[in-house]
């Protein structure tokens, strides 16, 4: 079989600097770059796609948890906020974050998108507006409802039925899966229909370039312009910068960067931000967990990740309400399983001997719908990379102490024998009644409550008024008229689901109108 990524460029072997020159040039590869780099080479123009990670392949993906967290996400997956509140993790490799998310492909709750157009008077994106880009995703990627559940989920949806709860099969974008269980390690069998395997070679195949382990630095801009994108490449191992520069000039510029670095490119080239509004509004969908130990073994590790989703709480409070949150399942490996209780001892040997009988559940916390609620600030740090500063507020604190009553309430449901949540201030529990009066009880607070997030978005806002947006509903930026954003950052607020699904699904639309756009100045 011939390699897509036989003329892709590794930038660190470069010896001199070189000059490019493009249609477009496409800053990142995952869910929007490389969406956005398969439609605008499908139309005829040339391409190059900046990544900063590395390659990896099929045959690279050994499914070892400390080796892959350190070749394919930023900070070996510990990437942290400015407080050291939580980490935050993302793909850092060509195809980005679709590489190793779980498969989950949701679609964006009417809910959300009537938000937008009701509160923030952005046209265009209803679920019905949306329903095309959403049916060709879907048939591009592959994305089907998967019904083998693991015990995993099977527990979950046993918990939601005897308690009333509203669950669904969760549709996953794979081709002739086998189930490994180990998504988030990268796919072994290129079942994962990820960018690494779909967008990215079809470009590629139309004659688009790939530069890896090239770090965009900044946008060389004057006027309302962009003139070049100054990009720098990496050494071999992706941890530092070398000598050799590498400039871009193009007739669009486009960041898919995602939520995070997107903002950082933007506040490192310094373009206009007269409201400053570059990084403000991030939102993390904050993750949290309830461990349970079943009666019997359930190989918590193997299997589909993720197969059911219960919304039931998602509005259940309205839209603008107290924080929403949905609940998933975990898939448990080892080193994702010892990290959820921090534990010694005697203890620690006795979780790890049940490993095969732990359920883990997760809530996701909606953000962005309340006056309480208006996510963190991207800023640079004395490195010029972007970080995260994201208070641990009382509106996301008192989702989180919900969220861990309904998951443990779902887990005894299911039949656990002992229910904890991810909050060293407890022990186990061994009934429902314990863990509802302790669980009100108890402390939520940093670092003990253990928390992350899979989903940052926003930074960059669209919106019809520059005074509250960074760029519009096309992604345009409102003061640069060749720069594009087409990732998770423009959205103005969390989405309530796992956003890979959508992010494709806009990054469709936004890329057929700038392809319009480029037709129109030839």
């Amino acid at each position: 079989m011939n390699n897509p990524y036989a003329n892709a460029i590794d930038a660190s072997r470069l010896e001199k600097d070189i000059t490019l020159e493009a249609d477009a040039v496409i800053v990142g590869s995952g869910a929007g770059g490389g969406i956005t780099a398969e439609i605008l080479t499908r139309a005829g123009f040339r391409v190059i796609i900046i990544e900063e990670g590395g390659l990896a392949q099929r045959e690279d993906f050994k499914l070892k948890e400390m080796e892959t967290f350190q070749k394919l996400y930023y900070d070996g997956g510990n990437r942290s906020t400015k407080g050291h509140e939580f980490s935050v993790a993302q793909g850092r490799t060509v195809g980005g974050s679709t590489v190793v998310n779980w498969t989950t492909c949701l679609r964006t709750p009417p809910q959300t998108f009537d938000f937008w157009k009701s509160q923030l008077k952005i046209e265009g994106y209803s679920s019905e507006e949306m329903a095309p880009f959403y049916d060709w995703a879907e048939k591009r990627l592959h994305v089907t409802d998967w019904t083998a559940h693991n015990a995993n989920n099977s527990l979950l949806a046993t918990g939601a039925e005897k308690l009333g709860w509203s669950y669904r099969n969760i549709p996953r974008n794979v081709k002739s899966c086998f189930a490994l269980g180990f998504c988030g390690l990268g796919c072994p069998t290129d079942a994962k229909q990820s960018m690494l395997i779909t967008t990215i070679p079809e470009a590629l195949k139309r004659n688009a370039t790939l530069l890896y382990r090239s770090r965009a630095v900044r946008f060389e801009w004057k006027g309302d312009r962009i003139n070049e994108l100054l990009c720098h490449a990496l050494n071999p191992e992706g941890t530092a910068e070398q000598s050799v520069k590498i400039r871009i000039r193009a007739r669009l510029y486009v960041s898919s960067a995602g939520a995070i670095n997107t903002p950082a490119l933007l506040l490192r080239s310094g373009l206009p931000d007269p409201h400053a509004l570059t990084g403000k509004r991030t939102f993390v969908q904050m993750h949290n967990y309830s461990i349970a130990i079943m009666p019997d073994a359930i190989a918590p590790f193997t299997g589909a990740p993720q197969s059911v989703a219960s919304d039931h709480f998602l509005f259940a409070d309205g839209v603008s309400g107290r924080a929403g949150y949905n609940i998933e399942a975990v898939g448990a490996q080892p080193v994702v399983m010892m990290n959820f209780r921090k534990i010694v001892g005697n203890d620690f040997e006795q979780y790890a001997r049940n490993l095969s009988r732990v359920h883990i559940l997760v809530s996701q916390i909606r953000d962005g719908f309340s006056e309480q609620s208006q996510g963190g600030v991207v800023s640079l740090n004395e490195r010029g990379q972007g970080i995260l500063d994201y208070p641990f507020s009382d509106f996301i604190k008192d989702g989180i102490r919900r969220s861990y009553l309904s998951m443990a309430e779902c887990q005894f449901a299911a039949g656990a024998e002992e229910v904890t949540p991810a909050n060293n201030d407890v022990r186990p529990f061994r009934s429902w009644n314990d863990a509802k009066e302790a669980i009100t009880d108890m402390p939520i607070r940093s670092p003990n409550t253990f928390v992350n997030s899979t989903h940052p978005l926003g930074g960059c806002a669209m919106g019809v008024d520059e005074r509250t947006s960074v760029v519009d509903t096309h992604g345009r930026h409102h003061h640069i008229a060749n720069l594009a954003v087409i990732d998770g950052s423009l959205f103005p607020t969390g989405l309530g689901v796992n956003p890979s699904l959508t992010v494709y699904a806009v990054a469709a639309k936004l890329a057929r109108f700038h392809s319009n756009e480029l037709r129109r100045m030839i």
